[in-house]
């Protein structure tokens, strides 16, 4: 069994129609040392007793372990009847919660020398690219490194942490965010802004195993779809890194 840890609520709010951010403090006095890209496991139980538990990506912007004291972020996508659901919004600020953790290897590699990074996510995929921000900005500066980000979903209003990627791009040269949407475009898209799936604008891009690796997280089909893309640019399996997301109640 997995250490398992109290974590107490002490902000949220509402990062689209159906996705919450969650804001908590591992609440044991200990560190919770992890690295971007990883995620952490809830553990809770169902009405008639039976333990589960629940996946979490952390999407926490840090360049450091965290210390006590120091809050960790999740999306938490509301799935109607989902269990998980019930557990998050019935979770009033100072209400706790037991987590394990973290796990995970789909973090940056520091020993890769890659020219560009493609980060590619749909729904609640984004959010280990918004943790990994601090480190694709030193990463950046140290050796120039390219990054895009490609971001699927549906409307703007479903594009989660939409103004923290576009404040960094604007910080940042070297990094180009494109939000695909499938359904919806704002009133007034910008340059980048594109209309579909982040499958069907990749090889916009021009997926190049010279300089390239790649970073998939979130609908399985999205990521199918853009593995079988990459390979057939020439990437190799050591430059497709890769999570799916699927929604469970």
């Amino acid at each position: 069994m997995p250490v398992q840890f109290p974590m107490k609520l002490v902000d949220r709010r509402m990062l689209a129609p159906t996705v919450g951010h969650y804001q908590f403090l591992r609440d044991d006095g200990q560190p919770l040392d992890f690295q971007p890209g990883q995620f952490i496991q809830v553990h809770f139980q169902y009405a008639d007793g039976t333990q589960t538990k629940r996946s979490y990506s952390l999407a926490t912007l840090h360049d450091h372990a965290l210390g006590p004291g120091e809050a960790v972020d999740i999306a938490v996508s509301f799935v109607p009847g989902g269990a998980a659901t019930a557990l998050f919004e019935g979770l009033d600020i100072g209400g706790q919660l037991s987590a394990s953790g973290p796990y995970g290897r789909f973090c940056l590699q520091p020993g890769d020398l890659n020219g560009r990074y493609l980060l590619i996510a749909t729904g609640t995929g984004v959010t280990p690219y918004r943790s990994m921000l601090p480190l694709l900005a030193t990463a950046m500066a140290e050796r120039g490194l390219q990054v895009v980000l490609l971001q699927g979903a549906r409307s703007p209003a479903e594009l989660l942490y939409s103004e923290d990627f576009e404040a960094f791009a604007a910080a940042q040269p070297n990094f180009r965010y494109i939000p695909c949407l499938s359904r919806e475009l704002p009133a007034d898209p910008g340059p980048d802004v594109r209309h579909g799936y982040v499958q069907q604008h990749l090889a916009d891009l021009a997926p190049d195993a010279a300089t390239d690796i790649a970073y998939l997280c979130g609908n399985p089909d999205m990521v199918d779809a853009c593995v079988d893309a990459l390979k057939l640019a020439g990437l190799g399996n050591s430059q497709i890194r890769r999570e799916k997301y699927v929604s469970s109640k």
